[in-house]
């Protein structure tokens, strides 16, 4: 176990910050352009797949009672990549917009490119954030989302998914066999009205209507409105474009890893809609070091839903024997799902060993695959 005298010192924390990295690689795309224009995703995807095989698996544990105050680097790291991701989207949106050394398409691959990483990086921190009691950190993460567009996540993952994953609740819970290109079009119209009835369901226990200005969405409605009118303000209808090109490239990452995490991983019902408890083995984890670097610890995705608002550092590692394993890291994983051949081959198998490690006594697992259990009691 790492003590907490170790976990505290900047250099245990430094190689979560390579995701910092990124950041000059987009505005070397910015200002070059040609080919440099597609290294995000180049880097994003293959070169920490590369980087996972070179580094191997990280199998040790931070101690978990390690208060806040020792983890100041890691703090610092997701509420610092806050400004910086605005500067550089914004900034690249002005700069492109006003020089005319890039072609539309270089213009469209670069920003393309910028989607992968407030996806792949700013999506992740802001459910690092919104997971945190701090009302500053949880404000930063809205921040994020507003950027992509995506701001009903905070309340579809804090109120629906936590509590309801591996039920049928849960839109987000991959099925069993069901191809992303399936999945994702169900996930964009599903998640977003679960969302909202949430938070309608939320104010109405409390005699509200959902037209309260207590209702997040609000919120959620004027930041996104803000990003949409100062990308225009910065490059006119062009700007608008390529913001809306980076947003829906960083909700196709955010969703791609969703479907990932629990690909038909269910909870029993144990009949009259009640399910048993979120368990390890209801999620995938994946212990491959250089992409939990990049990740903050989204790999150990177990232990997440044990502990929500558990710090990235902290978050604790389980064996093969405690909780299923991906063969590889996200990096490679999601790159698989969007070939469902080659995913249905890699992971059905692996369900099917999971459905007979922890549920040997279910012999009909159709009504599972399709989702046809009952809803959760109490679930609207």
């Amino acid at each position: 176990m790492i003590p907490a005298e170790k976990l505290a010192r900047w250099q245990s924390a430094l190689p979560f910050w390579i995701s910092f990295l990124l950041i000059p690689v987009a505005w070397l795309g910015a200002v070059q352009g040609g080919w440099t224009v597609i290294l995000l995703p180049l880097i994003t995807w293959y070169l920490f797949a590369a980087l996972d095989r070179l580094t191997g698996l990280n199998l040790e544990n931070a101690d978990p009672e390690t208060p806040a105050e020792d983890l100041f680097w890691y703090r610092v790291l997701t509420s610092l990549w806050v400004p910086l991701q605005a500067a550089t989207l914004f900034g690249m949106i002005w700069y492109v917009s006003h020089s005319g050394h890039l072609s539309v398409l270089e213009k469209v691959v670069l920003f393309f490119g910028v989607g992968v990483i407030t996806g792949t990086i700013g999506i992740n921190y802001s459910h690092e954030l919104m997971h945190q009691k701090n009302r500053t950190e949880r404000l930063l993460g809205d921040l994020l989302l507003a950027m992509v567009l995506y701001s009903h996540f905070r309340s579809e993952h804090l109120l629906v998914h936590h509590r309801y994953v591996g039920t049928p609740r849960d839109p987000v819970t991959a099925r069993y066999n069901e191809g992303f290109h399936r999945f994702y079009p169900r996930v964009l119209r599903e998640s977003l009205i679960s969302a909202f009835r949430a938070e309608k369901a939320r104010l109405a226990r409390k005699g509200r209507s959902w037209t309260d200005t207590a209702n997040p969405f609000w919120r959620y409605w004027s930041l996104q409105a803000a990003m949409l009118a100062l990308a225009g303000l910065l490059g006119g209808w062009a700007g608008v474009g390529l913001f809306l090109i980076q947003a829906g490239v960083a909700v196709w990452q955010l969703e791609l890893v969703n479907y990932v995490e629990h690909y038909g991983l269910t909870r029993k019902h144990l009949g009259e809609g009640r399910y048993e408890h979120v368990l390890p083995q209801h999620s995938w984890n994946a212990a491959q070091k250089a992409s939990n670097w990049l990740l903050i610890n989204l790999q150990r995705h177990s232990d997440h839903h044990y502990k929500p608002d558990r710090r990235f550092p902290l978050l604790q590692n389980y064996a093969a024997a405690e909780a299923p394993q991906l063969p590889y890291g996200y990096p490679i994983m999601t790159v698989a799902a969007m070939i469902p051949p080659l995913w249905r081959r890699m992971m059905n198998p692996r369900v099917r060993h999971w459905r007979a490690m922890y549920y040997p006594e279910i012999t009909d697992w159709t009504p599972y695959a399709r989702a046809a259990n009952p809803l959760p009691k109490g679930s609207v």
